[in-house]
């Protein structure tokens, strides 16, 4: 599966953001889906992961839950995150990715396929 992400920017601390994740497959469903984020001389890390199929499961990291909601939507092929109350320890880049694994994993060990990021900065 191809995707390619987008909807990151400059926004104010404090603002929003809604980054998407268009998915080249019609198999979309199948996936677990997630977001992550690399910021400038850290580890990629884990954000955010939702299950396949209609998504009930959902998983955040404590940095961002009740900051950030995830979401997809399968007849379009697209994964969200709508991003709230943004802080400046936010930025970074942001990467969608896709899993076959059983269950909704979070390592991103056990996510095959990613996109290409999308820059979210967030100024103080």
């Amino acid at each position: 599966v191809q995707l390619q992400a987008s909807g990151g920017g400059l926004v104010q601390a404090g603002g929003s953001l809604r980054l998407s994740c268009a998915a080249s497959e019609r198999t979309f469903s199948d996936y677990v889906m997630g977001w992550f984020r690399q910021a400038p001389g850290k580890e990629r890390e884990f954000v955010s992961t939702i299950d396949r199929g209609s998504g009930v499961e959902t998983y955040y990291a404590d940095s961002v839950k009740g900051r950030f909601t995830i979401s997809r939507d399968n007849v379009k092929n697209t994964l969200y995150l709508q991003m709230f109350n943004l802080k400046p320890d936010d930025t970074a880049v942001y990467y969608c990715a896709a899993s076959t694994w059983f269950g909704v994993p979070i390592d991103p060990a056990a996510f095959g396929y990613w996109g290409q990021g999308t820059q979210v900065t967030v100024s103080s």
